[in-house]
């Protein structure tokens, strides 16, 4: 009897080792770098305006940039989501819709409703949600746009096939109708974007209605988390129709970024617009958490000259872990001149790059680690001078609403700022 309740305890260690053993390694696939990160600082080559620019953007991270699209910036949810709905009750042929954040409330009902409508008419509706960002949603109009015969699709929803990656969300935000206009930018379906940034219950945002060839590359990276997500794969004329190039239209390329391919790119992105940057940088960013190259490449760019002015949430803001770990890292940014400034009506959750008045870029990627390394990302990138001076209004339209941020008041900041910013800085990697 003694030798047996020596085996059981012995059985018993070894059960609790071997559960303790897989979920460390459930903890270290979730929460390490799937690849090897940039460590090196970029070499400065070229302007933004130089055609090597635009080839780096096409060869070094790809897909090329293609002619002749055309643009249109909404602000805010009331004139996002009216341009949005309208293009989806018109769509004959197909709707392929990714987005983070579906919540329920009256504009996510709106929604509902109007891809229900669409696929009883006929229209192949397809829907892929985040299985965290859509947790929220109303069951009844899920069941019921399912009902209508909308294929919906919850990403990376929990399951013993992919718990390694349950800390892999896809934040994009992409709508495409009949293969011919796509949105993204930083706007979620919830009844926090709606209105006009009046008050601190409606929230600041930015999305981009897009025509022309680039729309098939929208289309594309919609595909990439389709076929994760379902094992199928959309192609043929009704996703990728004919399309021609928008007389006067602007070069433009849609880039994607994701943990299981490329996780680094966008990082690099934004670096190499950074460090290309020759007379100025306007960033408008909801959650700016920078590395420490990051740091580097902008006190770098405002060292040489360039105007360096940034838009980040104000008091208003639905995480004070990343407001703290984004405060801590200001100090050499304004010691090198660059200007940062919170916004105070509301939250400010645009996601918008402007540099040279010439390069654009707009999705929903954030100035943070879980952006660059661990989440599925997208961003459209613009070359043209006068949609850029366009953005450049909007984002001074922005920085007349906040309070700029001076390094004498930083330094003074209270102690509790500080110990948040401790907090922050502490749990960066997964910010």
């Amino acid at each position: 009897m003694k030798g047996r309740g020596v085996g059981g305890r012995f059985f018993l260690w070894l059960s609790v080792a071997f559960v303790l053993g897989i979920v460390v390694s459930l903890v270290v696939a979730n929460f390490g770098a799937a690849e090897k990160k940039l460590d090196r600082p970029l070499e400065r080559v070229h302007d933004t305006r130089d055609p090597a620019f635009a080839r780096d953007l096409s060869l070094l991270l790809g897909p090329p940039l293609v002619d002749g699209n055309a643009a249109e910036v909404l602000v805010n949810g009331d004139r996002i989501f009216k341009a949005m709905l309208e293009d989806i009750r018109s769509a004959r042929s197909t709707v392929s819709f990714e987005t983070y954040i579906y919540w329920d409330g009256t504009i996510g009902d709106e929604f509902a409703d109007a891809l229900a409508d669409r696929a009883r008419n006929g229209v192949k509706v397809h829907l892929l949600l985040d299985w965290v960002g859509s947790t929220r949603l109303d069951k009844a109009a899920l069941e019921r746009m399912k009902g209508a015969g909308v294929e919906v699709e919850r990403y990376h929803e929990p399951h013993w096939s992919h718990l390694p990656r349950l800390n892999n969300r896809t934040h994009r935000k992409i709508l495409v109708v009949d293969g011919r206009v796509g949105y993204t930018g930083g706007v979620g379906i919830a009844d926090k974007w709606r209105g006009d940034a009046q008050d601190a219950d409606h929230w600041r945002d930015t999305h981009f209605r897009v025509r022309g060839p680039v729309v098939a590359q929208m289309q594309a990276v919609f595909n990439d988390n389709w076929t994760k997500a379902t094992g199928r794969v959309l192609h043929g004329r009704l996703y990728f129709p004919p399309m021609e190039p928008v007389s006067g239209g602007m070069p433009a390329q849609m880039f994607s970024s994701s943990p299981s391919g490329g996780a680094e790119s966008m990082h690099l992105m934004y670096l190499l617009a950074i460090t290309s940057a020759k007379t100025s940088i306007e960033l408008s960013n909801s959650y700016f958490v920078p590395d420490e190259l990051t740091i580097r490449a902008l006190v770098e760019a405002a060292k040489r000259g360039v105007k360096v002015r940034m838009v980040v949430p104000g008091p208003i803001i639905d995480s004070d872990v990343v407001r703290g770990a984004s405060r801590a890292d200001w100090g050499p940014l304004l010691e090198a001149g660059v200007q940062i400034a919170e916004y105070q009506p509301t939250m400010f959750h645009c996601k918008v790059l402007v540099v040279d008045g010439w390069f654009i870029s707009v999705g929903s990627t954030n100035f943070d680690n879980r952006s660059f390394r661990l989440n599925d990302e997208a961003n459209l990138n613009l070359l043209d001078e006068k949609f850029a001076a366009e953005q450049v209004k909007v984002f001074e339209h922005d920085l007349s609403r906040s309070k700029v941020v001076t390094l004498a008041a930083w330094r003074d900041r209270p102690w509790k700022e500080r110990a948040m910013e401790w907090v922050g800085q502490v749990l960066k990697s997964q910010l």
